[in-house]
């Protein structure tokens, strides 16, 4: 079985993607975890992987903050774990998220991680957002270079909350060509096609779009 047939049995639903991978022993539970959580799929992908990395990402999508970081505690000090530490803290709403993604971001600089800076850029650019409009656009700029310099397509969610910072700014229509680009290279049921249904003021789609996604991804974006 491919990724792109998993991907469609995932976007048909829980049972068809559940039945394609019972008829494919061959496929690695690991891979098929990986594919869950980034079609929006965050139960499957703990029902079927046993990597930390994802099961802690997977729980955090579901806003289960304190079973991600039981996942995360046998885990070194480096750019991914430290990542997914930050975003527990903010999901959290606890005072030092903007101290652990900025760690983050610092180890992702070193190791030279760009999935890593691209998104640590983004959950600071986050996190600065409601006070610091101009603060969370240069933030989220980081994340842009680091797409023109690796000749990538710039990353659906970071696309998504910098519509939302151009927005605060006043920037209306820019704001809106920015949220189109991210709706159209995000995943179904991620936190960049909620945060982009929201910035283009489409609340309810985002709603029907946000399925297992904790509030604490998108509630402080509604408008």
């Amino acid at each position: 079985m491919d990724a792109a047939s998993l991907a469609a049995a995932l976007n048909q639903g829980e049972a068809e993607a559940r039945r394609l991978l019972k008829s494919s022993p061959e496929t690695s539970a690991e891979r098929a975890a990986a594919l869950a959580l980034q079609h929006g799929r965050p139960r499957l992908a703990l029902a079927w992987g046993h990597e930390p990395l994802t099961r802690a990402a997977a729980h955090l999508r579901l806003g289960e903050v304190e079973e991600a970081r039981r996942e995360l505690a046998p885990l070194p000090d480096t750019a991914r774990p430290a990542l997914l530490r930050a975003r527990a803290a903010s999901l959290a709403g606890e005072l030092e998220a903007e101290a652990l993604a900025t760690h983050a971001r610092l180890l992702a600089r070193q190791e030279g991680d760009a999935g890593a800076l691209t998104a640590a850029a983004t959950l600071l650019g986050e996190l600065s957002l409601p006070t610091d409009p101009r603060l969370s656009l240069r933030t989220l700029a980081e994340g842009l270079k680091i797409a023109e310099l690796t000749g990538q397509e710039a990353d659906a969610h970071l696309l998504a909350v910098l519509a939302h910072a151009q927005r605060a700014l006043g920037a209306g229509p820019k704001a809106e060509r920015t949220a189109g680009k991210a709706l159209d290279r995000a995943a179904p049921r991620s936190p960049a096609r909620v945060l982009a249904l929201l910035a283009l003021g489409r609340s309810e789609e985002a709603e029907a779009q946000a399925g297992e996604l904790a509030p604490g991804w998108w509630h402080p974006f509604r408008r």
